[in-house]
C-alpha cells in the first residue's frame, strides 16, 4: 500500500491509503521524490480550474526514481528521471501533425487524470525524460519552463525582439527566461512589486512595469523606443489582463496566450485589426521543448533553484498548501519532498 493526497472537493484534501500502481505492458514504475506545486494545482484548490473534476490527486511537475521502466531503452532502475505528463492518443489530427500536445484526446497527468502527489505513480514507458544528470528539484522544474519555452517557440522570438511577458509566476518567470536566450529584450509586466523585483534582480530582465501605474502603456511605448513589443506572451490566466494585452502590442505583432482561464476573452476588433494581429494560444508542451530546458539548466543557461522559495514535507501538504493562495507568503515555486 501506499499514501496518496486527494483534492476531493474545492479546498479540502485527504490522505488514503491506495494499492501501489500496477505498471502493466509499457508502462514505467516511479517512486516519487519531488513534486512541484504549480498554477494549475492552486487553481484546482480554488475550484477555478477548467477541464477539471474531482476527486482528484493534483500534481504534474515531478522528479523520482526508476523503479521499471516498462521496457523504455536507455534508462536503468534507480535512475532520476521526469516525465513529460501529457498522455496523448497518437492517432488524432493534432497528434498526426506532430503536435501532440493538443491531442484531441489529451489525458493531463493531475489533471484529466490521478497525478503525482503519491508515493508511487505509473505512467506510459514514452513520457520518460533521462534526469541528465539534474538533481531531484531541478528535474521537477523541467515542466514549468517547457511551458514557456513552448511558448517563446510558438511566438518565433528572434534575437533583439522586444517581447512582453505578462504575470510573474512561476510559468511567466520561465517564459521570460526562455526569450532571454531567445535572444529578445524582456520586458516584465506584473502588479506585484515584489515580484517585479524579482524579474529584475533574479532574472536580469531588461524592464520591468507594473501594471497598475497610469503610464503602464506609455513606459513599455518609452522602453521599445515607441515600437512597442513585437511580441507579448500572457502568462495571468486572468480575463482583465489577457482582454488589456492588445493595447501593448506592435503594428504586425504576435500575442501569445499560454495563461488560461474559463471566460470568454474580447478586445477591440479596430485595435486587433489595424495592427494585423496574430493571435494564438500555447498548449502544454512537446518533447522539443523539454529537451531545450533540460540542455540549457546543464549548461547553466537556467538556475532552477533560483525559483524554490518553499519547501514542505509530503505528510504537511494540507496545512500548508492554502497559504499559497496569498500572495503575502512571497511564493514562487513550492516544492513537495517525499
Amino acid at each position: 500500500m501506499m499514501k496518496s493526497l486527494v483534492c476531493t472537493a474545492p479546498g479540502y484534501f485527504e490522505f488514503r491509503e491506495d494499492a501501489l500502481p500496477d505498471a502493466g505492458a509499457d508502462m514505467a514504475r516511479i517512486r516519487l521524490r519531488r513534486v512541484g506545486i504549480c498554477g494549475t494545482d492552486l487553481h484546482a484548490f480554488e475550484g477555478t480550474q477548467p477541464f477539471f473534476s474531482y476527486p482528484r490527486i493534483l500534481g504534474h511537475e515531478l522528479s523520482g526514481e526508476l523503479i521499471d521502466a516498462g521496457g523504455a531503452e536507455g534508462f536503468e532502475p534507480g535512475a532520476l528521471v521526469t516525465i513529460m505528463p501529457y498522455f496523448s492518443c497518437g492517432t488524432c489530427i493534432a497528434c498526426r501533425m506532430g503536435k501532440p500536445n493538443c491531442c484531441t484526446d489529451i489525458k493531463v497527468f493531475g489533471v484529466h487524470i490521478d497525478g503525482g502527489m503519491r508515493e508511487e505513480i505509473a505512467v506510459p514507458a514514452g513520457s520518460l525524460l533521462h534526469g541528465q544528470g539534474l538533481n531531484a528539484d531541478e528535474l521537477a522544474l523541467v515542466e514549468p519552463l517547457a511551458i514557456g519555452a513552448h511558448g517563446v517557440r510558438r511566438a518565433g522570438v528572434q534575437p533583439g525582439e522586444y517581447v512582453l511577458v505578462t504575470g510573474a509566476g512561476p510559468i511567466g518567470l520561465g517564459t521570460m527566461e526562455l526569450a532571454r536566450i531567445a535572444g529578445a529584450h524582456v520586458i516584465a509586466l506584473d502588479i506585484n512589486a515584489d515580484r517585479l523585483r524579482f524579474c529584475k534582480e533574479k532574472l536580469g530582465v531588461h524592464a520591468v512595469v507594473n501594471g497598475t501605474d497610469a503610464d503602464a502603456v506609455e513606459q513599455v511605448k518609452a522602453i521599445t523606443n515607441g515600437d512597442f513589443p513585437t511580441v507579448v506572451i500572457d502568462a495571468t490566466g486572468n480575463l482583465r489582463a489577457i482582454n488589456n494585452g492588445i493595447q501593448y502590442l506592435a503594428h504586425g505583432g504576435r500575442y501569445v496566450l499560454i495563461g488560461l482561464q474559463k471566460e470568454a476573452f474580447s478586445f477591440s476588433h479596430p485595435e486587433f485589426h489595424k495592427r494585423e494581429s496574430t493571435v494564438m494560444s500555447s498548449r502544454n508542451a512537446v518533447k522539443a521543448d523539454f529537451e531545450h530546458v533540460i540542455q540549457n539548466m546543464k549548461q547553466g543557461s537556467i538556475r532552477p533553484q533560483t525559483y524554490i522559495t518553499h519547501t514542505v514535507a509530503f505528510d504537511e501538504v494540507p496545512a500548508q498548501f492554502e497559504s499559497w493562495l496569498n500572495p503575502a507568503t512571497g511564493v514562487i515555486k513550492a516544492m513537495v519532498h517525499f
